[in-house]
């Protein structure tokens, strides 16, 4: 296991917009979006210098209380991610995360390894436990066991992945397997696994089993808090924190004086000059964070790719001089 970032590096990624249409982070523009808008957005994310981009997951959402804000739009992120990369070259492409238990982990290592293989060694998978039970329930799989399965599946994934196109075998409690190869081989030696969530179990995941975290959710004000919990939870287990690659939600930026109503009563944003913006950014270096997670805000495609494209001329060489 290994961060892929060097010492004092930050990466700067966005979670691609229209890919899911989440009321709670969909934008007005987003549901007539077209495929063209997702890759322009993606294409402009590379030619900015942005480090990866992200796609979510979820296979079917239930029609129940709990999901209602979610909407059925999920694309399918192993498909969505090769697409993109095919129209790429040189950007990460991140599971935004992926839910381990979905899949067996042989599956899950045929694909990312596809994914490796096919992009010249830019997949990142990003995991996590998942969190709609309804969703569990439709696949036939235990809830309540979705956390020991979370774990027992990057264990395994990691055999196969490495096994570099040769044969592999695990025992576990859920999964187990015997002489069995998945090809084609990654191109990367392994495929990092970020770790993604902001409780305690994924915390203390990220600590015993990442390369990365992508924390969800969590505030500003809390991020140094739950770095404070993995830090003493490295010192538990015997592992250096500083191996892996922690991640920071910057939060909502839009680069100038934002529209009126561009954003809902209330809405915690960064905005302003860039020099203001990068100033906000640099609390990343405080905190010891080596990836940033950012969002854009804007009225249409058109104007997110600008925000993208701006980002990347202004703000990241105000950043790259005071790093």
């Amino acid at each position: 296991m290994a961060r892929i970032t060097a010492d004092g590096e930050i990466l700067y990624g966005i979670q691609l917009p229209i890919q899911t249409l989440n009321e709670r982070i969909c934008q007005p523009w987003e549901p007539t979006a077209t495929v063209g808008d997702l890759l322009a957005i993606t294409q402009a994310a590379e030619a900015a210098g942005f480090g990866f981009v992200g796609v979510c997951d979820h296979i079917a959402i239930p029609n129940n209380e709990y999901a209602a804000h979610m909407s059925t739009t999920w694309y399918d992120p192993i498909a969505t991610l090769s697409f993109l990369g095919a129209a790429t070259s040189t950007i990460r492409l991140l599971s935004e995360v992926y839910v381990l238990p979905y899949r067996h982990p042989l599956t899950t290592a045929n694909s990312f390894c596809t994914l490796d293989h096919l992009t010249g060694g830019r997949a990142l998978m990003g995991v996590g436990a998942g969190h709609v039970e309804a969703e569990f329930e439709a696949l036939g799989l235990s809830f309540a066991d979705r956390g020991r399965m979370t774990d027992e599946a990057i264990d395994a994934v990691r055999v196969a992945v490495e096994a570099a196109g040769g044969f592999c075998e695990f025992s576990g409690e859920f999964y187990n397997f015997k002489d069995v190869g998945v090809g084609p081989a990654a191109a990367q030696d392994t495929i990092p696994v970020w770790i993604g969530g902001s409780t305690g179990p994924a915390l203390r995941r990220v600590v015993e089993r990442g390369d990365g975290w992508i924390p969800q959710g969590t505030p500003r004000e809390a991020m140094a808090e739950q770095i404070d919990y993995m830090r003493a939870h490295a010192d538990v287990v015997g592992r250096d924190l500083d191996e892996v690659d922690l991640g920071w939600l910057a939060g909502t930026i839009y680069i100038g004086d934002p529209p009126d109503g561009l954003f809902p009563p209330g809405w915690p944003y960064i905005g302003g000059s860039p020099d203001q913006i990068a100033e906000s950014l640099r609390y990343a270096h405080d905190l010891g964070t080596s990836v940033v997670f950012l969002f854009f805000r804007s009225r249409d495609a058109a104007e997110y790719a600008d925000q993208v494209a701006r980002f990347g001329a202004e703000i990241l060489p105000l950043l790259d001089a005071r790093s």
